[in-house]
């Protein structure tokens, strides 16, 4: 729970940077099910329709996981190709690691939504803003760690973030709007 608050997690945790490590996988499931769970509720308050769909969860809960892995492959190749493995490992791994701990919040207001204020859509339209907010927070801090060797290889950092950090959700949002006006 201290893990935006204090850097013990990684420099005790963090020594080798395992994306494979048992209690990363555990955590990356429970990551997809309160995403999954949290989008679902969101999908069902915002669309009509959507609760006619007996296969959603399925299909968010696919979808996501296909997301987020095949992010996550295109930089390993990336990282691959320019040979910053090292790097871009320990990068991953802070990330995986936040964004697992920002599905702790997605789960409390899962609950929230579900038992206590259900059917509130503006209340989880700022949830939502919330959770979007200590995400970019999260990564500002990842790359203030990292700020000397972003630093020297800026451009790199530049063209990191519009290809690989912003297009997918720019794309992604073009195929909800696209998909949603049919």
């Amino acid at each position: 729970m201290m893990l935006p608050v204090n850097n013990k997690f990684f420099t005790v945790h963090g020594k080798e940077d395992n994306l494979q490590h048992p209690f990363n996988i555990i955590f990356f499931g429970v990551q997809v099910i309160c995403a999954t769970v949290f989008i679902k509720l969101l999908i069902e308050n915002t669309f009509e329709g959507s609760r006619d769909n007996p296969w959603l969860l399925l299909q968010i809960c696919a979808f996501y996981c296909l997301f987020v892995l095949a992010k996550m492959t295109i930089e390993k190749i990336v990282a691959n190709l320019f040979s910053i493995d090292s790097i871009i490992d320990h990068y991953l791994y802070q990330k995986l690691s936040y964004r697992n701990f920002i599905s702790l919040f997605l789960f409390a207001g899962s609950l929230i939504f579900i038992y206590i204020f259900p059917g509130q859509y503006k209340a989880m339209l700022v949830f939502v803003l919330a959770i979007l907010a200590l995400n970019v927070i999260t990564l500002l801090y990842s790359y203030k760690k990292n700020g000397i060797l972003i630093a020297s290889n800026f451009l790199y950092f530049i063209l990191y973030l519009c290809a690989l950090e912003i297009s997918p959700y720019i794309i992604l949002y073009r195929l909800i709007i696209t998909d949603t006006s049919i």
